[in-house]
């Protein structure tokens, strides 16, 4: 069973697509784990995180630190779907939110939450920077997405349509350079760290048709949304002090 959530409480998630920790910066992972996640914790709600392309460059492997954030309190992060065999990365999980209590939508998600690992860096010899989500993520991703769909439409509903959905990973997808100052709101301030290469995700997302917005981190100093086929592309914005950021420019998440 997918794990749920009342919707009353979504407002108190923290929802992390940044570089947890600064790997090369960090001789104790697990102690900037602890650090990075302290104020969470301290305030008691729940909290869910991704993985950068940074956190595994300490003594912890990607696969450790995916562990370590998944054992601390009050975290609803998972280390991969329990259903998947075989999946690339680490931190493919989704959420169901359900509706309020005493409604028709009480038991049933009124929004999905997928969270997906972008990876690092490319592993294939011939093709450099960065990673991207791989086939092995979007076949779990699309059949999540029909049998939420599905398990929506079974239920009484006048309306008959999909729940919302909503998409986090770190590394932004290769459409996000579709945007320039006259279609998208924020700001733009250093190029699109995105994959050299297209996997298609984006057009697997359309396709979908649940997913409504997606949020990614890595680029530090852009913080905007832009729409492009029905779906909102958006940066969360950069909090930390362990990585670059721009003088006169506040910190923001």
């Amino acid at each position: 069973m997918l794990a749920k959530q009342n919707v009353e409480s979504i407002l108190v998630y923290h929802l992390i697509t940044w570089d947890n920790i600064y790997g090369f910066d960090s001789s104790d992972p697990a102690k900037s784990l602890d650090a990075a996640f302290a104020p969470a914790v301290a305030f008691d709600i729940h909290w869910v995180a991704v993985l950068g392309n940074h956190d595994q460059e300490g003594s912890l492997s990607r696969e450790g630190v995916m562990k370590y954030i998944v054992g601390m309190k009050n975290t609803l992060s998972k280390v991969n779907p329990e259903e998947v065999d075989l999946i690339d990365g680490f931190g493919n999980y989704n959420l169901e939110v359900e509706g309020v209590e005493g409604t028709a939508f009480k038991n049933k998600s009124v929004l999905n939450l997928y969270f997906l690992d972008s990876g690092d860096y490319s592993k294939v010899p011939f093709i450099h920077g960065y990673g991207w989500i791989k086939s092995s993520q979007q076949l779990w991703f699309q059949r999540t997405s029909e049998k939420l769909q599905e398990e929506y439409k079974k239920e009484s509903s006048p309306q008959k349509e999909s729940a919302p959905g909503l998409a986090y990973f770190h590394i932004p997808l290769p459409e996000y350079n579709s945007f320039d100052k006259s279609n998208f709101r924020g700001v733009k301030q250093e190029s699109i760290g995105s994959p050299s290469v297209n996997s298609g995700f984006f057009t697997t997302l359309v396709e979908a048709g649940d997913v409504k917005a997606v949020f990614t981190g890595h680029d530090h100093v852009n913080d905007f949304c832009g729409k492009l086929t029905d779906i909102h592309l958006c940066y969360g914005g950069g909090f930390g002090y362990h990585a670059y950021g721009k003088a006169g420019w506040s910190r923001r998440a």
